[in-house]
């Protein structure tokens, strides 16, 4: 008989119960949603300003990549189920306190819109494109006829999509980590500077770049501010909360959060940002990759360590 001593009740393999089952889709889903959400709501915020022919990468060019991203990230959900055949009774089973349901009925309107969006620019951004189905021209014509509206739905939808990003983490209440507020606006700010550093990148219009970098500084400081105030609220909480903010300050995720997330991803791209506003060269491509690639390890760090968070000692 082999004796074994405990010396902690923590961590011990094959009896702590582990919730470490959620992977790589779920992090790029996240990240995915809230990029389209982003791009989405800017599309429509600025055409409701009529600022449509001077924002047009804003308007017609960036929307492009919003449905593409909302269906790469409902493949890696799907991808992620366990039973897939049955993913349809989400839309059967109506429950007002479920964040997956208010999600999969903002996703089952938002994409959809996206795409119509998109197909009533495809005439202006491709020369020469004609659906040759008399039904979609007439659909087509009352779209444009009724884009205003269209913009404020869509405006709508991408703010519910942005924080429910975050709020799908903040239910679950006994991961610490996950457990606090501050997620669903952190992540919504976080999804909207990152859907601003996709049109950034895609726009040639210095003006229109300005325009969206001004924008996108007061997110990141934004963004910024929520996280000093995420961990603020952890050190003066519980000893469970305390011990998940530690993950980050001297844990296993201190270089890899402050590191990619908070000094490439939001604080140099921001220099780089203000050194462009005052006049001086920065390559184009530079800040919106650093702001992109920070928003996706963010979402890879919060997903990964909110997993080992937990209330068993």
């Amino acid at each position: 008989m082999k004796e074994e001593l405990f010396a902690s009740g923590r961590n011990i393999p094959n009896i702590d119960p582990s919730l470490n089952i959620w992977h790589w889709q779920i992090p790029v889903y996240l990240f995915l949603g809230g990029l389209a959400a982003g791009i989405l709501f800017f599309a429509g915020f600025f055409y409701v300003r009529g600022k449509e022919e001077k924002m047009q990468a804003t308007i017609k060019w960036a929307p492009i990549f919003a449905p593409i991203a909302l269906v790469l990230g409902l493949g890696a959900l799907f991808w992620d189920l366990k039973h897939k055949l049955y993913f349809w009774q989400l839309y059967t089973t109506i429950r007002l306190e479920s964040p997956m349901g208010w999600g999969a009925w903002t996703l089952m309107i938002i994409t959809p819109l996206a795409f119509i969006w998109v197909a009533s620019y495809m005439k202006e951004v491709i020369p020469g494109w004609n659906w040759r189905i008399k039904l979609l021209d007439k659909f087509e014509a009352w779209v444009i006829k009724n884009r205003i509206y269209f913009a404020w739905v869509m405006m709508i939808y991408a703010v519910i999509l942005g924080v429910y990003t975050g709020i799908l983490l903040s239910a679950f209440n006994a991961r610490p980590l996950w457990n606090t507020s501050i997620l669903g606006p952190l992540f919504l700010v976080s999804g909207f500077s990152t859907g601003l550093a996709t049109t950034i990148w895609i726009s040639k219009d210095k003006k229109e770049r300005k325009i969206l970098s001004r924008i996108d500084l007061i997110f990141i400081f934004v963004e910024l501010f929520l996280i000093v105030h995420m961990f603020m609220g952890f050190l003066a909480g519980s000893e469970t909360a305390i011990e998940a903010a530690h993950l980050f300050l001297g844990g296993q995720f201190t270089v890899s959060f402050w590191v990619f997330v908070v000094l490439l991803g939001l604080i140099f791209p921001a220099v780089l940002e203000t050194l462009e506003l005052w006049g001086f060269h920065v390559p184009k491509w530079l800040p919106p990759a650093l702001i992109l690639f920070g928003g996706l390890m963010f979402r890879f760090i919060m997903v990964e360590a909110g997993q080992i968070t937990r209330y068993l000692y």
